[in-house]
């Protein structure tokens, strides 16, 4: 019945340890946890010789065109415990007029707009919140620039969870609202959203809640790296040649990334990677500026500015990640500034009517200044992701009106 309604295979899992993404230590997958003993983030490990077997083209055909149809792949194992939204794949896009501009092609939008909640959020949350109904949570708590926020507070109420959400004071108003109307406990703070967190981490032993910050515990990534697996089918199962990739805390490319071997291991890629570009804002830039440097660890970004909220993290607990899936890709990491972000979203917008955040905006702005460095040619397939529906955000005016008492200038009308 459960398959029937939501298109979610009941089949077997694979899950067989966590492990630490920077001393390997395992660690009992079917225990709750946040870091690793080092304080790094924890990866879920997999049976990929038994996954070969189960997760083939062939069984994949069969079902229903959703992130649940990588059920081998995922950490939940039962599927009473997902909380689903109908959490849908997501189109991959060509962008035939900017191409003919630029004199480039093979150029693709992912749009994870089309998802719950509007953002590629759903994903990471649906998983993590999925695992602490399965692992006995009762209370749930973040910090979040916007979407992720609004991502918890669906899945927990979906799921009879509490959440408790702490944002920047200049967080988008329609996030907090949407925080706030999906029935979590949200809060405005005068800082940053690593100051948030740090008023997460300083509430578990008094409030009780589980502290779900990005990579603070192991699941977001594996209901982001479905953006690799969901990718790879769509082009045929192969890769691009290039992923820009708008980069905050970084679930999403690390996920990926680890999606990629994943994938290879169970024989439906072959051994060819996409280079991963992180992309920033130059307000914002910490993973550039250690990329720059060759450093494993990016130190902190002060004063933090952009209007790319979701790319404000002024230090990620996976830079490491960052930095090493950046690095072992052949890729790069690349900071646009908000002037740029700004025309890269007019621009999609009028050319291919597509309505990207400023975070995805921010990916064909460095696509652009790729392009004119040389470090991506022309001819090279590049794959955007645009996280989030750009109808959350403030758009210019529109304030033409017509007195429908007065003659009507029809004429006119071509020259508005």
């Amino acid at each position: 019945m459960y398959e029937a309604l939501h298109g979610i295979p009941e089949s077997e899992t694979f899950v067989t340890h966590l492990e630490c993404g920077y001393t390997g230590e395992r660690y009992d997958a079917d225990r709750l946890h946040n870091l690793s003993n080092a304080g790094k983030p924890l990866l879920v490990r997999y049976d990929l010789g038994a996954v070969r077997a189960a997760l083939t083209r062939d069984a994949l055909a069969q079902r229903a065109p959703t992130m649940w149809r990588y059920r081998e792949l995922l950490p939940v194992r039962s599927t009473a415990n997902i909380v689903t939204l109908g959490e849908t794949m997501t189109p991959v896009l060509g962008c035939p007029t900017v191409e003919r501009s630029l004199g480039a092609s093979g150029l693709l939008v992912k749009d994870e707009g089309r998802l719950p909640t509007g953002s590629f959020k759903a994903r990471g949350l649906v998983m993590a919140v999925s695992m602490a109904k399965e692992l006995g949570v009762k209370r749930m708590a973040m910090p979040t620039n916007g979407n992720a926020g609004a991502a918890l507070a669906a899945y927990c109420r979906r799921a009879g969870l509490e959440a408790y959400v702490f944002c920047p004071a200049d967080t988008p108003e329609v996030n907090v609202r949407e925080i706030a109307l999906q029935g979590a406990k949200v809060w405005r703070v005068n800082g940053y959203i690593d100051d948030c967190g740090k008023i997460v981490g300083g509430g578990t032993a008094e409030m009780g809640w589980f502290d779900t910050s990005t990579l603070k515990e192991p699941y977001r990534i594996e209901g982001k790296k479905t953006m690799g697996l969901e990718l790879a089918e769509q082009l045929g199962w192969r890769v691009p040649d290039v992923i820009l990739y708008p980069t905050g805390g970084g679930t999403g490319l690390i996920g990926m990334w680890k999606a990629f071997d994943e994938l290879e291991k169970i024989g439906l890629i072959g051994s060819k990677r996409p280079r991963m570009v992180a992309v920033q804002a130059t307000g914002c830039a910490p993973m550039v500026r250690a990329w720059e440097a060759g450093e494993e660890h990016a130190t902190r970004w002060e004063d933090a500015q952009t209007i790319a909220m979701g790319i404000r993290v002024p230090q990620a607990v996976g830079d490491f990640l960052i930095l090493r899936a950046v690095r072992e890709s052949g890729g790069f990491a690349i900071a646009v500034d908000d002037a740029a972000i700004e025309a890269a979203q007019t621009e999609m917008a009028r050319e291919e009517g597509l309505l990207l955040c400023p975070e995805g905006a921010a990916t064909y702005a460095a696509y652009k200044a790729a392009l004119l460095d040389g470090r991506i040619r022309k001819d090279e397939e590049a794959v955007l992701f645009n996280c989030a529906t750009g109808l959350k955000y403030p758009m210019p005016p529109a304030q033409q009106a017509i007195d429908r008492m007065q003659p009507i200038d029809y004429t006119a009308m071509k020259r508005a």
